[in-house]
């Protein structure tokens, strides 16, 4: 006998959970009342719900137009997302300041993951500062307008630039005095990692440029320096 296929999952089917899950807050629950999904009340609190299996521009866009009428807004997703996706859209919902509840049908059990309320960025010294130095060391504005037509030209990659350029004029050269020469802080370093294959170390602390890297030169010379 052919398997008997699952039946197929609908938006109702979030219903009876999260109904359940506000009653035992204390709400009365009722379904479909105006262009909500699902209305709740408990006192003067006036509390709405848009089911949807899964995150949308359209379930955001619904959320948004909830706001309009409670800042009890929540949004009722089926669990089992992703867990870095998941991450994400909470954040976004967060930002926006809309709630968020996960539902696992085959217990019905309910999680809330995010609660409705103005969002207060918290800002990441580490990763300011990170951004900072990148900006500092990038010469020049190489991606303007995007990437180039050979990819994103960072600050390493300048500096890879100008290690490669040097030894393509004076040949197998010691770390140090690419260094200072080519006035790049980290040549030695830069060289000894190798992550784009342009540098071989041809004795100790000694490197040349690779055919790779002579390539490099032809791809991002002119962009490295903009």
């Amino acid at each position: 006998m052919p398997p008997i296929p699952k039946p197929r999952l609908r938006e109702a089917d979030l219903y009876p959970p999260v109904k359940a899950y506000l009653q035992q807050q204390g709400y009365d629950v009722k379904g479909e009342v105006g262009a909500a999904d699902i209305v709740a009340c408990r006192g003067d609190d006036l509390l709405v719900v848009e089911l949807k299996l899964g995150f949308s521009l359209t379930l955001l866009q619904q959320a948004v137009d909830r706001l309009a009428l409670t800042d009890l807004v929540y949004v009722a997703v089926l669990a089992g997302a992703r867990p870095k996706a998941m991450a994400a859209n909470v954040k976004l919902a967060r930002r926006i300041g809309f709630g968020v509840m996960t539902v696992r049908l085959r217990d019905g059990f309910v999680e809330v993951l995010a609660d409705p309320g103005p969002y207060a960025a918290r800002q990441s010294k580490t990763k300011r500062a990170r951004l900072l130095r990148a900006f500092a060391r990038l010469q020049g504005d190489p991606n303007a307008g995007g990437a180039t037509r050979h990819g994103i030209v960072t600050g390493y990659r300048q500096d890879a630039v100008r290690c490669a350029r040097f030894l393509a004029v004076h040949g197998a050269s010691p770390g140090a005095k690419v260094r200072q020469w080519a006035e790049v802080p980290q040549a030695t370093r830069i060289m000894a990692d190798d992550h784009y294959g342009w540098f071989e170390r041809v004795a100790r602390g000694v490197y040349d440029l690779t055919p790779a890297g002579r390539q490099g030169l032809v791809d991002f010379g002119d962009e490295g320096d903009q």
